[in-house]
């Protein structure tokens, strides 16, 4: 029999990061700004550079966008999350990882800055996401640069054919 005390425990659960609405507001801010956009694309070791309008904009952030939300209830019990700080670096990073093998999303993970006084930056996100159709499989590495750039690494294995990459990187805001 359970005491008083244990009907009224609640299994504690974080939040996760919300990665995709914070992404959102991302685009938001690059829609609405004056910045030059550069996009490059390198097909294997070719690479081709060309400016983006601001409309296009959205339209290359369009595979972040769309990513699953792991904030949603349906999602919750398909990953877990791990929190670590890394002090020679000065970095948190938080991982998400599925329970299942064949998730779409193999891993997210968020690198933050802690701040004095609560004035964390986040810095970057990454997103490992895998895609099977029949003979062919697609694996992405996404990275997404906070305040400056992202990119989209396409590996692309087709039976009994060589690995075909397809890197696409677009930056608004770089420093260097």
């Amino acid at each position: 029999m359970l005491g008083p005390a244990c009907k009224n425990k609640k299994e504690e659960k974080k939040d996760f990061f919300p990665v995709i609405s914070f992404i959102k507001s991302q685009v938001s801010h690059v829609d609405t700004s004056l910045y030059s956009i550069i996009k490059i694309v390198k097909i294997d070791s070719t690479a081709d550079t060309s400016w983006l309008r601001r409309e296009e904009f959205r339209r290359e952030a369009k595979e972040f966008l769309e990513l699953p939300d792991l904030t949603e209830k349906k999602y919750r019990e398909d990953y877990t999350e791990s929190r670590l700080y890394d002090e020679s670096i000065n970095r948190v990073i938080i991982t998400y990882l599925p329970v299942k093998e064949d998730a779409e999303i193999q891993r997210q993970e968020v690198v933050i800055t802690p701040g004095f006084g609560g004035e964390d930056k986040m810095r970057s996100i990454i997103f490992d996401r895998q895609i099977s159709n029949g003979n062919n499989t697609e694996m992405k590495r996404m990275l997404w640069l906070v305040d400056e750039s992202f990119q989209v690494v396409r590996i692309i294995q087709k039976n009994n054919q060589p690995d075909s990459i397809i890197t696409t990187e677009v930056i608004w805001n770089r420093k260097d």
